[in-house]
């Protein structure tokens, strides 16, 4: 255990032998978090993997630095097949701890793995559509959507769950039992599950169709011995058995005048025709062999440039959300700059809905203070007559927002460029802010300035 206020190891005592801090309290807390994660390495032991997320979270509320509770709920994730959650838990762990850390080697291990990526890109894309196949109220296609998701993550349990949900809504509870004792296998104390399976099984209980008695049978007693027969069966007489044979026999000469005879013939002369069809089949068949081979060709050719181009997206993936990770933790932490340098690596096209709200929140705070800070320089260095750098810092702010302060951000960098004897450039920020805030005091000296040089 380190100190907070040095980092130095701690001993037994309430203040710590290097910088004297009180400790007690700090203590406390720590021990507070380590007790729930113990207690969730007991869950997760009897598979208990709701109840051990509870517990690490709360462990994690109690001390954010723990490193082996982060590390044990992103494990969690991964087991209930979350890997996006898995994987922003090691992200975080990784930033907290970069060296000596097992996130790192959990993070290399997905990675370095294209195959394992592109399954984890596959199983979101195909998760989100069954949800949005959810939303149309189309159930068929959403069951078929999450059949292939679990095909390809077996483990996750909110798929389980979902398509259990639709089993419910179709009725088919045997399926729904199914579907929840594969989620419970997974997670034993999930209560989704259980509050799903107590569902389906009081419909089982409603639709448990009771044994009928066929009314189309009868009984009676012959001797010792029960019959049953059908109720409305008939007995020949001997006169129906006489017509039947006669009426047997004339069909059958019949079929031998009217279709036999002919039907051998036709054979003969079909046979000669299947001869020549067969001849032509054979060369047709072999033309199109020719063919089918080279549009598998075409088609493998353009499979491994699929497969390769689908890999670089997937390490495009993972290396932008490890960004915004990045950038969320360095906002938190107040570094804004290092929140500006990692938001300016994310990629934009590779971000869900959910993950573009929480980039759109941090880059507007980030540019807010971001774009403050630097004006706060442009002026420090006009006020100080070092142009230049205030023709830099203003044209970082204008390219941000160009009436940043009301215009004065493009006032001063025209004002900077002609103290620094570039009027060429000056006079193009001074007809922009004339042009804006027309009617002006500063506006009427960006015109005068324009005026003189002309």
């Amino acid at each position: 255990m380190e100190c907070y206020n040095c980092g130095a190891k701690l001993g037994k005592g309430d203040i710590c032998q290097n910088c004297g801090a009180n400790v007690k309290i700090y203590k406390k807390i720590i021990m507070a978090s380590n007790a729930y994660y113990n207690d969730a390495l007991e869950k997760a032991a009897v598979r208990d993997l709701s109840g051990a997320i509870e517990s690490l979270k709360t462990s994690l509320r109690f001390y954010k630095m723990n490193i082996d509770a982060r590390n044990l709920l992103g494990l969690v994730y991964f087991e209930m097949g979350e890997v996006v959650e898995a994987l922003t838990e090691w992200v975080i762990s990784k930033n907290y701890q970069p060296r000596d850390n097992a996130a790192s080697r959990y993070l290399n291990e997905i990675q370095n793995n294209p195959s394992r990526l592109d399954t984890i890109n596959q199983t979101i894309k195909k998760y989100n559509q069954a949800l949005l196949y959810c939303r149309q109220d189309s159930r068929d296609l959403a069951i078929i959507q999450l059949k292939k998701v679990l095909s390809l993550n077996p483990k996750l349990v909110s798929g389980h769950q979902l398509l259990a949900l639709l089993y419910i809504q179709e009725k088919k509870y045997d399926l729904a039992k199914k579907s929840l004792r594969n989620a419970g296998k997974i997670d034993a104390n999930n209560t989704t599950t259980l509050r799903y399976l107590k569902e389906v099984n009081a419909g089982l209980r409603e639709n448990n169709p009771k044994k009928q008695k066929n009314e189309d049978l009868i009984s009676y007693q012959s001797g010792n011995e029960t019959i049953i027969q059908p109720r409305y069966l008939k007995d020949n007489s001997a006169i129906g058995t006489i017509i039947n044979m006669v009426i047997g026999i004339a069909i059958g000469a019949a079929i031998t005048c009217f279709l036999i005879v002919p039907g051998v013939r036709r054979e003969i002369q079909n046979q000669a025709k299947a001869e020549v069809l067969d001849a032509n089949n054979a060369v047709a068949s072999k033309n199109q062999s020719i063919s089918s081979l080279e549009a598998q060709i075409e088609d493998l050719t353009s499979q491994i440039t699929d497969a390769k181009n689908e890999e670089e997206s997937s390490a495009g993936k993972v290396n932008t959300y490890e960004q915004l990770l990045q950038a969320y933790v360095a906002y938190t932490d107040g570094d804004i700059e290092k929140a500006g340098t990692a938001l300016g690596n994310v990629n934009t096209d590779y971000l869900s809905d959910d993950s573009m709200t929480v980039y759109d929140t941090i880059n507007t705070q980030v540019n807010a203070e971001y774009i403050s800070a630097v004006y706060r320089e442009a002026t420090d260095a006009y006020n100080a007559q070092e142009f230049s750098q205030a023709i830099e810092d203003y044209l970082k702010v204008i390219e941000l927002d160009e009436a940043y302060d009301n215009g004065n951000a493009l006032y001063y960098l025209a004002q900077s460029y002609r103290r620094n004897d570039d009027m060429d450039n000056a006079k193009i920020y001074y007809q922009k802010f004339a042009d804006l805030y027309p009617g002006t005091e500063r506006a009427a000296n960006a015109q005068r300035y324009l005026n003189t040089e002309e």
